[in-house]
């Protein structure tokens, strides 16, 4: 067995777009485009913020003064319209939005009650126009509430009780670890176990379907070595290629987010991770490894059923959204690491890694986690071995 796995991992070595996928695209690509998706969110968001919106009234008359208040506004600018069909100018992006005021709409609060007004736009893209609508709105509405309380007599004290009669003080009993770990506990297993199927499907690909298709499957079963030894030596590979790659894509994220990040950024990821033990990152770790095994095991049995190899990239692409589904179970409301859950493979071990991150871990669901992963694993993988020893599979 070790010696297929030197032999694999010698090969491993040399093969650049293999190494390429596990090693240089983890370290280089995935940070570069999460930080292109940071940047070029950021930009979409600014130029929304300070693009100039061409509106219309429709009333202005009822409502002088918030017509001034929008006008007045640099980003904004006002536009004339007469008889045309103002949503067909909306679609057509001649106008931005359209202000539609009612007859009372300047009417003062005591008197005509509450008003409406009419905002019409497209708010199928990313366009911030409502809130930049509302923070002139809000100005003037602001000014009518004051002229109703002066009008009452009441004194500001009354006028705040009176807009917010009850006060509700959180108090969250719950440490900064597990508030954070809450949020984002669930990100770490949905990163880990992508990155370990996306790093061994490469490997698996060529082990298996590589080999039949350069023809060199049939001298390695001609070799003196037990066909068991061969699969524990090609499946070892595998996994461990699917480990190394979610760690150097963990280790990777984390490194540039501190080279790019301000330094607020950075205290804050010092602090967060200070707060995890060692305990439990090893533990992490360690649940990663059956979890890899189980991908591992799967894959080699695609790859060796696959004619070519790209038929075996046709069979693997389709596992993402077995991967994805447990994880989404452990992201719903009310599943917990206990009872049942403790018990199923995959969403066990996405529920672990959220609880060790925000450091309320049961440890003795440990038992039942590494129980139930490592059984469905051995069970793959003595069905990769009888899949293996198949003729049939191997040569059809």
């Amino acid at each position: 067995m070790w010696m297929i796995m030197q032999k694999e991992l010698t090969e491993l070595l040399r093969d650049k777009k293999t190494l390429f996928f596990m090693i240089a695209l983890p370290l280089l690509l995935f940070p570069a485009i999460f930080g292109a998706v940071g940047f070029f969110s950021s930009k979409a968001i600014t130029e929304a913020e300070n693009k100039t919106l061409n509106f219309a009234v429709i009333g202005a008359e009822h409502h002088q003064v918030l017509v001034d208040a929008l006008a007045a506004v640099d980003t904004l600018e006002l536009k004339t319209i007469g008889d045309e069909d103002f949503k067909t100018l909306i679609k057509d992006k001649t106008l931005d939005f359209v202000v539609e005021l009612q007859p009372n709409a300047n009417g003062k609060l005591l008197e005509v009650g509450q008003t409406t007004v009419n905002l019409y736009l497209n708010d199928a893209g990313l366009n911030q126009i409502q809130k930049r609508f509302n923070k002139v709105l809000d100005g003037i509405t602001e000014g009518k509430r004051a002229d109703a309380f002066a009008e009452l007599g009441i004194s500001e004290t009354q006028q705040i009780a009176l807009l917010e009669p009850v006060i509700v003080e959180k108090i969250n009993i719950a440490e900064e670890r597990e508030n954070w770990g809450e949020r984002i506990g669930g990100l770490v297993p949905y990163l880990l176990f992508l990155l370990c199927l996306q790093g061994a499907m490469f490997p698996a690909s060529d082990l298996g379907a590589g080999e039949k298709e350069r023809g060199t499957l049939e001298t390695l079963l001609l070799a003196p070595v037990d066909r068991t030894q061969l699969v524990l030596g090609k499946f070892a590979t595998i996994a461990l290629a699917g480990i190394v790659a979610a760690m150097v894509t963990v280790f990777s994220m984390a490194l540039w987010s501190i080279i790019i990040g301000n330094a607020m950024a950075i205290s804050f990821v010092i602090e967060i991770v200070g707060q995890i033990s060692i305990i439990d990152f090893v533990l992490m770790f360690l649940m990663l490894v059956p979890v890899a095994s189980i991908f591992a095991a799967v894959l080699l049995s695609l790859s060796i059923y696959a004619k070519s190899y790209k038929e075996a990239q046709s069979y693997m692409g389709s596992l993402v959204i077995f991967v994805i589904v447990p994880i989404m179970i452990a992201l719903m409301p009310g599943v917990e690491l206990e009872g049942v859950w403790a018990w199923v493979p995959l969403t066990n071990v996405a529920l672990a890694m959220k609880e060790l991150v925000k450091g309320t871990m049961d440890y003795v669901q440990l038992i039942a986690i590494f129980s139930s992963t490592v059984v469905i694993a051995g069970a793959l993988l003595a069905f990769c071995v009888y899949w293996f020893k198949q003729e049939k599979v191997l040569f059809r």
